[in-house]
């Protein structure tokens, strides 16, 4: 496992000093070891989901949430750009298991503040909220693409696990949140008319 200054450095490669390359036209695109890879690779699709789930963490993080909340899902994002830095370099580690253990010390944290669960849960109850489940469905969609990598190349062992973590405590996040706004969770209503 590299520390974090090397991980820096292997993730960043060289800082961009031109935005267009036209390498990509035929369709490749330039991993973190210098080899090529299509574009619509399992790898890349993992690349992207997990950079996707970065952004929409970034709208999340634009609404108001609880100080602690926040800086823990900014250090998130440090994290997924880790692992968006791990996925381009094949064979390579950047997230380890101290970082699993983070989530799952904020999930049982969060959902201390939690009643038990007996219905299911709709996105809404306030736009932070909706976020929140946005991001956590966003994250699901990494976590398949991760598992879907996977199957034909190596990906490192905490990164699923990660990944599926993060998810659980967006879950919770957005349950804490809903509560929060005072508009409280939307359950879903079986057989509503």
């Amino acid at each position: 496992m590299a520390d974090s200054s090397t991980r820096r450095e292997l993730s960043m490669g060289n800082r961009l000093s031109k935005i267009y390359t036209r390498t990509g036209d035929g369709g490749t695109t330039g991993l973190g070891d210098g080899s090529r890879t299509e574009k619509h690779s399992a790898r890349m699709q993992a690349i992207g989901d997990i950079d996707e789930l970065n952004c929409v963490i970034g709208l999340l993080l634009a609404e108001t949430l609880r100080p602690q909340m926040h800086a823990l899902l900014i250090d998130i994002q440090h994290d997924l750009f880790d692992l968006g830095g791990e996925l381009s370099i094949p064979g390579s580690e950047f997230i380890g298991a101290p970082a699993v253990t983070k989530l799952e010390a904020a999930i049982d944290l969060y959902n201390e503040e939690l009643p038990a669960l007996k219905e299911f849960i709709l996105p809404g109850g306030s736009r932070a909220a909706a976020l929140a489940h946005q991001c956590r469905a966003v994250c699901r969609r990494a976590e398949r693409r991760t598992w879907e990598l996977s199957s034909s190349e190596p990906v490192g062992e905490h990164a699923i696990k990660f990944v599926n973590r993060l998810s659980d405590l967006l879950f919770v996040a957005a349950r804490i949140i809903a509560r929060e706004s005072g508009a409280g969770e939307v359950l879903w209503q079986r057989g509503r008319d």
